[in-house]
C-alpha cells in the first residue's frame, strides 16, 4: 500500500519509512539526529518511533 499523504496522523505517527526521502528528513530533525543515525536506529530497532527513541537515547551518536 503506498503511504497517502492526505491521511496524516494515526499509525503514521508511530512509525517511521526511511524509504521517503521527507519523512526521513522530517523524522531525524524531530529527533535531533542526523538521517544516516536514524537508518541505523530502524536497522537495529524496526520502524516504531518509541523504539527509535529509545534507542538513539541509549546509544548516543559517534
Amino acid at each position: 500500500m503506498s503511504d497517502d499523504k492526505s491521511h496524516s496522523g494515526g499509525q503514521d505517527r508511530d512509525r517511521i519509512n526511511v524509504n521517503q526521502d521527507y519523512e526521513l528528513r522530517d523524522w531525524a530533525k524531530s529527533l535531533g539526529t542526523t538521517p544516516e543515525r536514524l537508518k541505523e536506529a530502524v536497522q537495529a530497532v524496526g520502524d516504531r518511533a518509541d523504539k527509535v527513541r529509545e534507542y538513539l537515547k541509549d546509544k548516543p551518536g559517534r
